[in-house]
This record gives structure tokens, sequence and C-alpha cells, in this order.
């Protein structure tokens, strides 16, 4: 088998998480956060789109953790980052963790607005 090491650029993986806290890039965040090309920012969650429309042009999916169970987004949120040309995907957040680091690793352009569990 061979093993290949991942660069990440300038957006960090998620490294864990738990009750109240995410671990990215070595920092541990406690409550909401944005994670994407311009490094990791406390978020106000579902409430604060603007946080989430400044990655406009940076990104081309959003993915939203929603906490420990998939929730539904509200219109106010995903129809403003839609028409800023954002993809928005709304899941878990352990499971937007998992994509966003696959997909981080791809060297996609993607950001991770998370909830904590």
């Amino acid at each position: 088998m061979r093993l290949n090491e991942i660069v990440f650029t300038d957006a960090k993986p998620v490294e864990g998480y738990g009750p109240g806290f995410f671990r990215i890039g070595g920092q541990v965040i406690h409550g909401p956060v944005i994670a994407g090309p311009g490094g990791i920012q406390t978020w106000a969650g579902l409430q604060d789109d603007a946080a989430l429309l400044a990655l406009k042009g940076q990104v081309d999916v959003l993915f939203v953790g929603t906490g420990a169970e998939i929730g539904h987004l509200p219109e106010s949120l995903t129809g403003p980052l839609e028409e800023a040309g954002m993809g928005v995907e709304a899941m878990a957040s352990p499971a937007a963790c998992r994509t966003y680091n696959i997909l981080l690793s791809e060297g996609r352009r993607i950001a991770l607005a998370l909830i904590p569990v």
C-alpha cells in the first residue's frame, strides 16, 4: 500500500469534536465555528448569515453541521447563500466534519460552519 501525505493549504482539517467544542488545526474552539480558506473563526450560529456570505467567491460548497442530528436550514439562510453562488449542504455536525476533511484533502474549494454536538 502506498501512503501519501495530505497537504491542506491554508484551510485546517477538523481533528476532533465533543460536547460543545471542536478541535480544528490544533486549536480548540468552544461553540459554533466556521472553518475555511481564510482560517478558523467563531460563529454566532444559523442567524449569522453575514459571516457565511463573506465566503463568497472563495468557496463553491458550504457544509453546515446542524449539531448531533441533521436539521433543516431556514430559507432566510440558504437563499442568500445560493444567490451568492455557493452550494449549501446541511448535515449532522459529525458527518459534516468527515465530509469536509475528505474534500479538503482533495483540494476542493469548501468551507464548514458547525454547531456543536
